[in-house]
């Protein structure tokens, strides 16, 4: 898990000085965008009445977008890293947080505002979760689960808008696990033993990147797609939130947010049973090293 920490710092420390040195944020044809940052928090205990134990928080996150615009083509990239480790004495190292994602789509226009458009993504995480404080048995992986959606549709996104919304009519979720022990529990909606489930449904998403006021940057993007079968109409949902907040020059404050629902994923409760799908929420909010280009 420190290897991890440690690589990820480094990627991230990368990307800062390179977007630093840059003059502008356009090269070429190119245009690129983003926030990077490191929050750590720490308490340190020593006969202290009220009781509590030493703790360690850290958490690294990397959001970049790339966009490259020729004639009446469009191409769009996007990165979002997140890993997140928590440790106190009494429980040890524990993740908190654990994200890898990477879209890309490509588009035509003939009027600056509607694209015809092809979207793909990618998503997964870093390293192995557990259902905390069990720590016996993990829950997910690498690869497991990790996620594809790839769709052909129609997207509105008006020329220097900071808002785009996109729908397809013909979309494919793909979901992935590839674990032996993951995939005999029946994990993530695949059926038992099994390490790969397709499902072809509609699929919407809707994009803001906005510089809000001096130095606050709000960056959003919601998703949405049910499937066509005996389970249509059951929308699966995944709405992330980030407001970078600048300082000074060396630090930043953030908000992170992700609200998730996924019909097929079933709720896991501390004695290891599974339950009905729940509404998912993660939220972090964190001081630390940051910097956007």
């Amino acid at each position: 898990m420190k290897r991890i920490f440690l690589f990820t710092l480094l990627l991230m420390s990368i990307t800062a000085i390179s977007a630093q040195e840059a003059d502008s944020t356009k090269i070429g044809t190119w245009k690129h965008s983003g926030s990077t940052g490191l929050n750590l928090s720490q308490t340190s205990l020593s006969n202290w009445s009220g009781g509590g134990d030493d703790a360690f928080a850290g958490n690294l996150y990397l959001n970049g977008k790339l966009e490259h615009k020729k004639g009446n083509w469009a191409w769009i990239n996007t990165l979002a890293l997140e890993y997140g480790i928590t440790s106190t004495k009494a429980q040890g190292a524990q993740k908190s947080t654990d994200k890898m994602e990477l879209a890309t789509q490509l588009g035509y226009t003939t009027d600056n505002k509607w694209y015809y458009t092809a979207m793909a993504d990618f998503k997964s995480q870093f390293y192995k979760g557990y259902n905390y404080p069990n720590k016996e048995n993990y829950i997910s992986k690498f690869m497991a689960p990790a996620y594809s959606n790839i769709s052909i549709g129609m997207e509105y996104r008006p020329k220097d808008s900071f808002f785009s919304a996109y729908f397809s009519p013909a979309a494919g979720k793909l979901t992935f696990v590839n674990d032996d022990y993951l995939s005999d529990l029946g994990s993530f909606g695949v059926d038992p033993g099994d390490k790969f489930k397709a499902e072809f449904g509609a699929y919407a998403k809707g994009t803001l990147e906005k510089n809000i006021m001096e130095n606050v940057k709000l960056m959003s993007d919601a998703n949405f797609f049910t499937a066509y079968d005996d389970s249509f109409g059951n929308i699966d949902i995944e709405w992330n939130v980030l407001i970078s907040m600048k300082i000074n020059k060396y630090l930043n404050a953030s908000i992170n947010t992700t609200l998730k629902y996924d019909d097929d994923v079933k709720y896991i409760n501390t004695q290891g049973e599974k339950k009905g799908p729940k509404v998912q929420f993660k939220e972090i909010l964190g001081i630390g090293f940051g910097y956007n280009f």
